[in-house]
């Protein structure tokens, strides 16, 4: 891969088995440099969050992204590659076979894909469109905006929502897709094919997607703090081995939080790290499967026990492909856009499993952590490079096996290693241990 530059414009360069071709330089996410990314056969993955491309047609194939890259024409003369620039680079926002059809269609079908809330639910709607699906869809959100990009409100107090919104009111118009905010459903019947609003009102579906995600658990409190030293030279101090039993106030602004051990700390701004618990209450006696955490069971292809149902996201207990179909419940952004994609392409009969392989990031004082797989019930952490300074990459062991993987400072590891589970490799505790790491082609 090389970036180069055509016109007053960035482009990604690439060459995979001999051949040539060009895309757009930045992830559809957060714009990060797909030039510092993973390459592995035609599909490149995005260093930062994981975002994957497909670097022939410029096609997302893995999310978070929610748009494909534009791609670009490529000739070779006399030894040198040529890149051309259409004026009229096709829409990368919603590419479809029946891009010229515009929505909502005269007659609509009968046909009802109803979706509850969340970025899988967007995604859901998005890739029915794409596949053309012609029939009627409704999204239902209790919130006031329609989907919009959550992991932002952990970085900034002061956003303007029209800038966290995954799609403008218009996009919905143009595909014809019905947001129905600040409504919820309190109930399921999936013998009628019915759900019901608070409103009171009945609305059928022909299929339903559940993404109704999940909310803080106030019924417990724990604390599970790390990193590395980087937080206490900012004066942040740990207590270890103790809880909140208090939090007090006067004239509705916290003052003191209580600790188990008898500390009182001063404060004017609690954040609870607590936990949370699915948000399917609506489901009691609809027949559903949940399991213990009243999380949504599903099998590989998002459907619950009831046909014409499925689940995708948060809220959901489904078969992890790199752990053997263990059920597991991963709550995180890039897993629900892919879950939402999977249902989306079932209800349409086309038959799509879930393998995705969870990819997680976040900032801490500047610094980039970056984590690929599923470590529960590791029992050995391998690491290259030095913690200390801040610059390393931990293998997290599981029976002689790589079940996940973190890094700081070393990019593009984890989109590599991320990569290699998605082709299907296992990777080894003798691979982890060598002091060659030329496998991971870095």
């Amino acid at each position: 891969m090389k970036e180069v530059t055509v016109g007053d414009q960035k482009v990604l360069l690439v060459r995979t088995h001999g051949q040539y071709s060009a895309v757009g330089s930045q992830c559809s996410h957060y714009n990060a440099p797909l030039v510092k990314g993973a390459l592995v056969g035609d599909r490149v993955r995005c260093p930062f969050h994981g975002a994957c491309f497909n670097v022939r047609t410029g096609d997302i194939e893995e999310y978070p992204g929610l748009d494909c890259l534009p791609s670009y024409k490529v000739k070779v003369e006399d030894g040198k590659v040529y890149v051309s620039i259409s004026t009229k680079v096709r829409d990368s926002k919603l590419k479809t076979s029946n891009s010229g059809v515009k929505y909502p269609l005269k007659n609509y079908t009968l046909n009802i894909n109803f979706v509850i809330s969340g970025p899988a639910s967007l995604v859901c709607a998005e890739t029915l469109r794409q596949n053309c699906y012609q029939g009627r869809i409704i999204m239902v959100t209790k919130d006031t905006l329609p989907p919009f990009d959550k992991p932002k409100l952990s970085k900034a107090m002061n956003l303007d929502s029209s800038s966290i919104l995954l799609r403008s009111s218009e996009f919905y118009q143009q595909y014809g897709i019905e947001v129905w905010t600040q409504r919820e459903v309190v109930s399921v019947n999936p013998a009628e094919k019915a759900v019901k609003l608070n409103d009171g009102i009945l609305q059928h579906y022909d299929q339903l997607l559940i993404s109704t995600g999940c909310r803080s658990d106030s019924s417990s409190c724990c604390s599970n703090l790390s990193e590395t030293k980087m937080l206490e030279e900012q004066n942040v101090k740990f207590y270890m081995n103790d809880r909140v039993t208090e939090i007090k106030g006067e004239n509705g602004k916290v003052k003191e939080v209580v600790l188990n051990s008898g500390t009182v700390l001063e404060a004017d701004v609690v954040i609870t790290g607590i936990g949370v618990i699915p948000n399917s209450d609506f489901l009691a006696g609809s027949e559903v499967e949940m399991d213990s955490r009243k999380a949504v069971i599903v099998d590989k292809f998002m459907r619950t026990n009831i046909g014409d149902i499925f689940s995708a996201g948060d809220v959901t207990s489904f078969p992890l492909a790199i752990r053997g179909d263990q059920r597991v419940n991963i709550g995180h952004w890039q897993m629900s856009q892919a879950q939402g994609r999977v249902a989306a392409l079932n209800m349409l009969n086309k038959p799509t499993k879930i393998e995705s392989i969870p990819f997680f990031w976040t900032v801490l004082l500047g610094k980039s952590i970056r984590y690929t797989g599923y470590g529960e019930g590791y029992t050995e952490i391998i690491f290259k490079g030095k913690v200390e300074e801040r610059k390393f990459l931990a293998f997290y062991i599981k029976d002689e096996v790589v079940v996940a993987a973190a890094s700081l400072m070393f990019d593009p590891a984890v989109a590599r290693l991320a990569e290699l589970m998605a082709s299907g490799h296992v990777l080894k505790k003798a691979q982890a241990q060598a002091d060659d790491l030329t496998w991971l082609q870095m």
